[in-house]
């Protein structure tokens, strides 16, 4: 995915040369990327590359019926104050697993081409209730209402051990979307 053509964008609601997009709720996350070496600096130029499911729970890439999509994926160096926005819908909750984005963090745009060069992978978590609120209020993630009320952070194998450090500021905004912030600290 990292070395395709076209991957370096902020919307990431189609596939690569598709007008088409996914279905979903419409969703803007803000992710600040920041030194721990450095009093917290903004760290400028690194490439963060971010995926996710759809309103349904399903990956572009991961199974034969989409192998050749790669909507919900996209890559994008911080500006001076060390900050990516994607565009994109509000994820979908998969049976076992909380509502979640994968991120993974490169030294630049450059060493992004490569998986191996990644400096830091984690995943960003979402409020429970306001995302309950979202899933109810939209026929297009009625799976997501069941498989969110089967479980919580405590028994997903990823959270378990807590999220602090992953959980987001989610808010309503005012055309209908919402939107999310986090700051991510690395020692760089």
């Amino acid at each position: 995915m990292l070395a395709l053509s076209g991957i370096v964008r902020s919307d990431i609601r189609s596939s690569i040369g598709s007008s088409t997009q996914v279905s979903g709720v419409p969703f803007t996350i803000t992710i600040t990327l920041t030194n721990t070496n450095a009093s917290c600096a903004a760290l400028s130029g690194y490439a963060i590359y971010l995926w996710h499911c759809t309103q349904d729970g399903n990956y572009s890439v991961y199974s034969s019926s989409n192998i050749a999509d790669n909507y919900l994926r996209g890559v994008q160096a911080t500006d001076a104050n060390g900050t990516v926005t994607f565009t994109t819908v509000v994820p979908g909750c998969y049976a076992g697993r909380m509502p979640h984005m994968h991120l993974e963090v490169y030294r630049s745009l450059a060493a992004a081409s490569n998986a191996s060069n990644k400096i830091k992978t984690t995943q960003l978590a979402f409020p429970t209730a306001l995302l309950s609120t979202i899933y109810s209020a939209n026929s297009g993630y009625s799976a997501s209402v069941r498989n969110l009320a089967s479980m919580s952070f405590a028994t997903d194998n990823v959270f378990s051990d807590g999220t602090t450090l992953e959980m987001t500021t989610m808010q309503a905004n005012s055309g209908g979307g919402y939107s999310a912030n986090i700051t991510i600290s690395i020692a760089a």
